[in-house]
């Protein structure tokens, strides 16, 4: 299993629909999962912060930059 944390939650996540500490079967589904979050996170989200994904074992961190 691979998951997808967060690692800190703003205010825009914590009042978006998204969901933390996901858990998927496949690499390439949690890579994908955490890539799009991401995107929708800087494009969507007020601007405050930037977000990226770090892959640190089979776990994927969408941290703020």
């Amino acid at each position: 299993m691979f998951k997808i944390i967060v690692d800190r939650e703003c205010g825009c996540f914590k009042r978006s629909d998204l969901q933390n500490n996901i858990e998927v079967s496949s690499k390439d589904e949690a890579l994908t999962k955490s890539l799009e979050m991401v995107q929708h996170m800087n494009n969507e989200f007020c601007a405050k912060h930037k977000f990226k994904v770090e892959e640190v074992g089979d776990t994927f961190l969408v941290k703020m930059q």
